[in-house]
């Protein structure tokens, strides 16, 4: 690649602005003041993310009179509730493919409580009059060579052998073309009905707005330092306060965990993305996408695009990077080797989009768990409840989470609860330096795999049999 090939695609960031498309908004509400002082209440929430915001909602849809607090070590949405594509997919299991892998016996209900739980999503966003530019639109995954199609195909034909492949159409290259003009797609994979596109600020502003309403006390700029029992339940400290809970849900994901044994189950890994200037009529005519579905590539170092409301066209992925020693710093948030290359990227998927623009680069931290979809349990006797490992897919999946935490602090046995996937952990990570090196040869392995026509090496294979995985 020449200098002047480079200097071409990245001067469509000269003007990129270093934050997050979705924050930098003027309707971004204003925090709430922080805790000072001491509080109680039935049911502390640690996390003003999707996880923590939808299980203060469903506490209280639940039970009006259950007294709610939340506490938000930030802003609520700032962290990846506010960062991520904007991808809410019905899928639990961050895809079928993993899930049929992992859960054979159990995917038909897994599958089904996630179309469940996607209904509940619109229904919820409806119910409370949240505007965050919710479509049911479906999404296309893409193969951008000849031996992803024939995968695709296949996978295609096995679904439809388990009964999996309701509402899922397999399209040629012409007929994808159709949907998406790109000279480098070649089949895809269109899932009509299981995944929407959403404004993922807007909806974690939305939940807050609706906590309050509902009578939650929400406290933002209030992290939670330690948790500890206290009496016939727990106590909570934070920089200027204390509260005190008869129970307690642990919804901080990527950041470490109160319950210090989670804590080698997740590592975090940064994920980036761009953001183009709105598309003229005539550029957006020229790529079609009028049915404005997400997208996704088919390797395994993945590209996932979609159209934001101004039609703009968000493109992110490809590059997940994970820091040595597993540390969440906010340095790590920009990576301007991997916006150049997203940015070359991009431009070869769509030339015609030639001249276009990028108006804002960011990235920030997934929770990546082993198997690649969140782990779930309890502590202290059943007081507290966590969820976590939710690995990309956490936009839809968190608010099952959220009502499988609740499940766990009242002690029942529900469909959510009796699932195997519920009631096992993924394998921990390995202390370091171990676990850099295992993910560094995986994602190399990986880089390989997409550049030898998806041969998996023996490292892949091995991970393969014991479960584990890396997914960009």
């Amino acid at each position: 690649m020449s200098r002047n090939a480079q200097h071409h695609w990245t001067t469509a960031l000269s003007d990129a602005q270093p934050v997050p498309y979705w924050l930098d908004d003027p309707g971004r509400p204003r925090p709430e003041p922080a805790l000072t002082g001491t509080e109680t209440c039935d049911l502390l929430v640690v996390g003003g993310g999707y996880s923590g915001l939808w299980t203060a909602l469903n506490a209280k849809e639940r039970d009006p009179g259950r007294d709610v607090v939340l506490v938000e070590g930030r802003e609520v949405g700032w962290a990846a509730s506010g960062r991520n594509g904007g991808f809410c997919a019905a899928s639990l299991t961050h895809g079928l493919p993993n899930g049929l892998t992992r859960w054979p016996g159990e995917i038909h209900k897994l599958e089904e409580l996630g179309a469940r739980n996607l209904d509940e999503i619109e229904a919820a966003v409806a119910r409370h009059g949240i505007d965050c530019d919710f479509e049911r639109t479906g999404e296309i995954d893409v193969a951008t060579e000849p031996y992803q199609a024939r995968e695709l195909r296949e996978w295609h034909e096995e679904t439809r052998r388990h009964g999996l492949a309701g509402g899922v159409e397999y399209l040629d290259a012409d007929a994808v073309r159709e949907q998406v003009a790109s000279p480098t797609f070649q089949a895809g994979l269109y899932d009509r009905d299981g995944v929407a596109m959403l404004h993922p600020a807007k909806l974690a502003w939305g939940l807050k707005r609706a906590c309050l309403r509902l009578g939650v006390r929400l406290y933002e700029h209030t992290p939670a330092l330690t948790l500890k029992a206290y009496g016939g339940g727990m106590a909570v400290t934070t920089p200027y306060g204390r509260i005190s809970a008869r129970q307690v849900a642990l919804g901080t994901n990527v950041f470490p965990n109160l319950v210090r044994r989670v804590r080698p189950y997740t590592v975090p890994v940064y994920d980036y993305a761009l953001m183009t200037e709105p598309l003229t009529d005539a550029q957006l005519a020229s790529v079609g996408w009028q049915n404005r579905q997400g997208l996704g590539d088919s390797a395994n170092q993945f590209h996932y695009f979609r159209l934001s409301a101004d039609n703009r066209i968000l493109w992110g992925g490809y590059d997940a990077i994970y820091p040595y020693g597993g540390r969440v710093r906010a340095e790590y948030d920009h990576r301007p080797e991997t916006y150049a290359k997203l940015a070359r990227h991009f431009f070869t998927c769509f030339p015609q989009l030639e001249g276009v623009r990028f108006s804002h680069a960011w990235g920030g931290a997934i929770d990546t768990c082993s198997r690649f979809s969140a782990f779930f349990g309890t502590a202290h006797g059943g007081r507290v409840a966590y969820a976590a490992g939710y690995t990309g897919l956490g936009v839809g999946a968190t608010r099952f989470g959220a009502d499988v935490m609740l499940d766990l602090l009242a002690g029942e046995r529900t469909e959510r609860t009796a699932l195997e996937m519920v009631r096992t952990k993924p394998l921990p990570f390995p202390p370091e330096p171990f676990a850099w090196t295992g993910i560094a040869l995986t994602k190399w392995s990986l880089a390989r795999a997409d550049a030898h026509q998806g041969h998996r090496n023996l490292w892949l294979r091995a991970l393969d049999r014991l479960g584990l995985g890396f997914d960009s």
